[in-house]
Order: structure tokens, then C-alpha cells, then sequence
């Protein structure tokens, strides 16, 4: 049988079998490979990490962050504070236009901002905080607040998804759980909707009228210095096609690079492999609380005997403990906010036969378990495949559903029983940077708003302690109480995080750490 290193090595010393997708481009065209195919182009419809990657290239924030996770001004020249605290006054940058050519207003940016904030945790957090929210002119963003919250920047900067893109007002009127109808934005790229075929490539421009600020770069801070005309985006068939093209000089960067393929690319002096984000990927199963069985929490509660985060990370990253980190809780390991209570019940060898008892003792009966799994998706495949192999040694009843990454969004909004159209549990992975704390994890809220629907008054009325304080101290013994809740209740299963390599063309320079952006990258 042929293995993947077997496939890339001899892929790479011979031209690719599809001439459409990796014809020759000029010099000032970047050839990108995504994790997967951009399903939904808007990202506040949308929370994947695809179609973030892509926002950014097409919209811009407010505030931007940088690598040690510090705000700045963006499109905003800077701001005011009075009123102790309750008063902040943004004012935007001058010059800023659409893609159309339409100036950039402060309207827009309050449609957008309400837009966003329906769909965001922290957005959640800052309206509730707001009385008013007003464009008292062209320029100016005006909150007037109930009381003080500090955070404001960092929810309009945060690079964790859903991102606060601002986009003309015309389209940040569309109902936040439909797609906008255009693609346009004020960012350093244009979208080509003309050029896109569904599942195979995406294509941007540079916007020449797009104007940078001043600064150094730094994650999605600082300037934005374009130095491609153009970027192709090429969906693979899989990880290891993409892997032999940037090896054959048909691709120039490939977003994740598969952990079983790093001893093939050490051997290449043509390309290179580096971590943008060490703050990793950070992975559950997540589970529907409004149908059976996981309506039940005892079910929930026994199932976590189960859970092997071990097998999860091997799956999807080998065995280099360089690039595992287990048990994982609720929050992303190495940060402030990071908790190691209760995280026994994720250690030792897996008693299954225990887990069976528990959960016939809890009432399950056999019930079908259908669980989804995007059969596309590099990491989220294998994650989906000990998903089945975890609760099949546990006795349960799954029915293993594969389908392409845009159909798992589409279903896992259904909230009706699965046979009719439902679900009862799916896989995901999310960025270190999504799991930060209470303010951004839009997964761990208690408030019913994230497909699985979970309800938990003890996860917000902790949510709110959190926010209502600044003392770190404080906020982190919340999050441990946070954690050993969650273990409860089970909003959800954390599976493990794990670091993931990207690989590119070693002519590239100037990439930025982080999630994966295309200012400052430069060909020589």
C-alpha cells in the first residue's frame, strides 16, 4: 500500500495531474493552499477558521493585535475616555475607502459592530455593558456605556472568531445568521467572487487604494504592506497533494503541513516548515444538549470516563510531544487563565467497561448517537474518527456521518432530532486564541447561543464575576470554579490541543506569526 511519504516524494519529482489548478503565475502571484475550501465568505455568518483567513484579507478591524496579544489602534486614528470610563469617542482614520470607493463612515462601523456582537461572546459582553451605541459624525464611533468596561478594544481587535470586520453599512444590515449578499470590504485585498469555483480555488486582488497605517507590523497590527497583486487560493484534494506542490514549486505556501510528512520536507532545501502559532489548536467534542442522549447530564457526566485525549492528538499529530499538549481543560494551556482542576478524570488508561456500566446506570438504552464528521478536513477527520472509536468502546450506538466541512456547518444548526436532519454530536478545532477566557470563548457560554445549545446560569453568573473584576488573581481562581462546573455540566469534551506545522517556499520572507496573514510576505 502506498503511504503518504511514499506519494509526496514521488509527486514531487513529477508535474501534478491538474493543469487548471497549478498552471504557471507570475511573479506578483501568491499560490496559497488552504486547510479546506471557503464554504461561506462571510465571516460574522461563519465562525470557521477558513473563513477568518479570509476576512482578514478582505476587511479590516478597529484595533488590531499583535503577537503578545496587545491592542492598538487600525482603522481608528485613536480614541477617548471620560466620564470615568463610561464614555469612549473612536475616531477613524481619514482616507479610509471600500472596495466600491465608497468612503468608510462611522455608520458603517456601527452596523457592523451590532452586526457582529449578535454572533460574538465578547461582542455579547460589550453591548450589554453599552447604552448607546451612535455616529455622531462621519468620523466618530461613539459608546456610551452603563458602566466602565475596559475590555472595549480588545472585543473590537481580538483576532478569536468571530472577528469584528467592518464592512459597508448596506451589507452589515443582513441578518447575522444569513449570508451577506456581496463580498465587500475596505481591506488590503478584493474578493473575486467571478473567479471562485466552489471547492477548487479563490482568488484575490490587491486593492491599490487601500491605505496602511503607519508602524511596525506585527500580527494584524501595524501597517499591511501588500507585495502580491494577487493570491490564489487552491483547494487540495488533500494534505499531502498540497505538500508535494509547494515541494515541485507549484504552490508557494501551504497552510497546514501534515505532521507525518515533516521527515520528507527536512530533506528540501526548497521549502521550509515553522509553527506560526504557539498557541496551537485546541479541539473538542461537542455534544447536542437538546436531543437524546446528551439532553441527559448523568449521560454526559459518565461518557467523560471515555474520553481519551491521548488517542485524539496522536490521531491528528503524531507522537512528538512537541506538538501534543495533554489533558486539556477549558482553557488554552500556558496562559493566564489556564486551569488544572479536575483534569485527573482525562488522566490514566481508559476503563471502557466501567463506562458502559456508568452509562447504562445514567439511562442510556442504546440510543443512535449520529455524529458528524467533516471528512475533508486534515485535523478534523481523524479527530471525528476516535470520536467514533471512543463511544463505540463505550457502547453507545453511533452512526458515523462524513460529510464535506460546508455541510457539517450547514446541519449542526439543526436543532430537530437527527432523524430529522439533526445531530448529536460533532468534532472541531478551534485556535489557542479562541479559548482564552470567559470574555472570547464563545464555546463555553452558558447561554444557548452555539450549536449544542448548552444552558448553564452557574457558567454565566461566573462568566459575569469575571468580567466585572480586573484582578487576575481573582479572574483566575473564577476560571478554575468555571472549569470544575464545566466538568459537570459538560458543555462539552475537551479533546487536547496540539501545535500545527505550516509549509512554504523558502523564497518567502516576512511571514507573520499567528494566524495565517499575507501583508509583509514578500517573494526573496
Amino acid at each position: 500500500m502506498l503511504n503518504r511519504r511514499h506519494f509526496v516524494a514521488g509527486a514531487a519529482a513529477a508535474s501534478l495531474a491538474a493543469p487548471a489548478l497549478v498552471r504557471a503565475a507570475p511573479a506578483s502571484t501568491l499560490r496559497f493552499v488552504p486547510v479546506i475550501d471557503l464554504a461561506f465568505p462571510d465571516p460574522i455568518y461563519a465562525t470557521a477558521q477558513v473563513s477568518r483567513t479570509h476576512g482578514f484579507m478582505v476587511f479590516d478591524t478597529l484595533y488590531g493585535m499583535n503577537t503578545k496579544l496587545e491592542l492598538s489602534p487600525q482603522m481608528v486614528e485613536g480614541h477617548t475616555v471620560e466620564n470615568d470610563g463610561k464614555l469612549w469617542n473612536l475616531t477613524l482614520r481619514d482616507g479610509l475607502l471600500w472596495h466600491d470607493g465608497e468612503k468608510v463612515t462611522a455608520r458603517d462601523c456601527v452596523a457592523s459592530i451590532r452586526r457582529w456582537a449578535m454572533r460574538d461572546a465578547a461582542g455579547d459582553a460589550l453591548m450589554q455593558a453599552t447604552e448607546e451605541l451612535s455616529a455622531p459624525d462621519d468620523r466618530t464611533i461613539r459608546f456610551r456605556l452603563k458602566v466602565p468596561f475596559p475590555y472595549l478594544p480588545y472585543a473590537l481587535g481580538k483576532v478569536s472568531a468571530p472577528v469584528c470586520f467592518m464592512m459597508p453599512e448596506r451589507l452589515a444590515a443582513t441578518d447575522p445568521f444569513k449570508v451577506i449578499p456581496e463580498v465587500v470590504g475596505s481591506g488590503p485585498f478584493r474578493y473575486k467572487a467571478d473567479e471562485r469555483v466552489p471547492g477548487a480555488r479563490n482568488v484575490y486582488e490587491r486593492f491599490a487604494r487601500y491605505k496602511p497605517r503607519e508602524g511596525t507590523p506585527d500580527w494584524t497590527s501595524g501597517p499591511k504592506i501588500i507585495h502580491f497583486d494577487r493570491v490564489e487560493w487552491t483547494t487540495m484534494p488533500d494534505a499531502a497533494t498540497g505538500t508535494a506542490a509547494v515541494q515541485a514549486g507549484e504552490q508557494d505556501w501551504q497552510e497546514a503541513m501534515p505532521h507525518d510528512l515533516m521527515p520528507v520536507i527536512a530533506a528540501n532545501r526548497a521549502a521550509r516548515t515553522a509553527v506560526l502559532d504557539p498557541l496551537g489548536f485546541t479541539c473538542q467534542m461537542r455534544v447536542n444538549h437538546l436531543q437524546p442522549p446528551f439532553d441527559n447530564p448523568a449521560i454526559r457526566r459518565a461518557l467523560l470516563g471515555a474520553i481519551d485525549q491521548d488517542a485524539f492528538m496522536m490521531a491528528v499529530a503524531g507522537d512528538d510531544p512537541a506538538f501534543r499538549h495533554m489533558p486539556l481543560g477549558y482553557f488554552t494551556p500556558d496562559t493566564p487563565m489556564a486551569s488544572d482542576a479536575g483534569l485527573d478524570v482525562f488522566r490514566g488508561k481508559r476503563d471502557y467497561d466501567k463506562v458502559r456500566r456508568e452509562l447504562k446506570a445514567a439511562g442510556y438504552n442504546g440510543e443512535k448517537v449520529v455524529l458528524l464528521v467533516p471528512a475533508d478536513s486534515l485535523a478534523q477527520k481523524p479527530l471525528g474518527d476516535i470520536a467514533a472509536d471512543v463511544m463505540q468502546k463505550a457502547g453507545m450506538n453511533v452512526e458515523y456521518t462524513a460529510l464535506d466541512f460546508g455541510s457539517v456547518l450547514k446541519r449542526r444548526v439543526n436543532k430537530g432530532p437527527s432523524g430529522q436532519g439533526g445531530w448529536n454530536v460533532f468534532v472541531g478545532n478551534w485556535q489557542g486564541i479562541d479559548w482564552l477566557n470567559p470574555l472570547v470563548h464563545s464555546t463555553l457560554r452558558g447561554d444557548g447561543a452555539f450549536p449544542g445549545w448548552v444552558k448553564s446560569e452557574k457558567i454565566e453568573a461566573l462568566r459575569g464575576q469575571w468580567l466585572a473584576t480586573s484582578d487576575t488573581a481573582v479572574q483566575k481562581r473564577i476560571c478554575d470554579e468555571i472549569q470544575k462546573v464545566a466538568l459537570q455540566e459538560v458543555p462539552y469534551y475537551p479533546i487536547g490541543q496540539y501545535k500545527q506545522p505550516t509549509l512554504f517556499r523558502s523564497d518567502l520572507s516576512g511571514m507573520m506569526k499567528g494566524t495565517p496573514v499575507f501583508w509583509n510576505l514578500k517573494r526573496g
